[in-house]
């Protein structure tokens, strides 16, 4: 069974520092593809960031982000399990969402489109307060 586990949200203020690990466990084919969502009340859910695995031949440990959280995030993975981390600094309360956690198979659909990942989390809440 598929486990895709979120962890790290909480409340800052603005900013302040978070970080989210993300752990994925139960996937048949290895993961080549990670990446952080994020969506806040009302609104659409945005690809924050993403990187591809040790297991991707030939694009692993690229990343890519969101223009709107270039230089403030990070994204990092634990080369030794299928464990993702995204260093958020300099939050501000726009950054204020529900975070998602989501791995795929495969290098192919895109790198922050959400509908090219089938194993998500349930998401951790991260709010920014001014």
């Amino acid at each position: 069974q598929v486990q895709v586990v979120e962890s790290g949200g909480g409340s800052v203020q603005a900013g302040g520092s978070l970080r989210l690990s993300c752990a994925a466990s139960g996937v048949s084919d290895p993961i080549k593809t990670m990446a952080w969502f994020r969506q806040a009340p009302g609104k659409e859910r945005q690809g924050v960031a993403c990187i591809y695995t040790r297991h991707s031949t030939g694009t692993a440990g690229v990343t890519a982000y969101a223009d709107s959280v270039k230089g403030r995030f990070t994204i990092s993975q634990d080369n030794t399990k299928n464990t993702m981390y995204l260093q958020m600094i300099g939050l501000k309360p726009e950054d204020t969402a529900m975070y998602y956690c989501a791995a795929k198979s495969t290098i192919y659909g895109g790198c922050l489109q959400s509908s090219a990942f089938p194993y998500w989390g349930q998401g951790t809440q991260v709010t920014v307060s001014s």
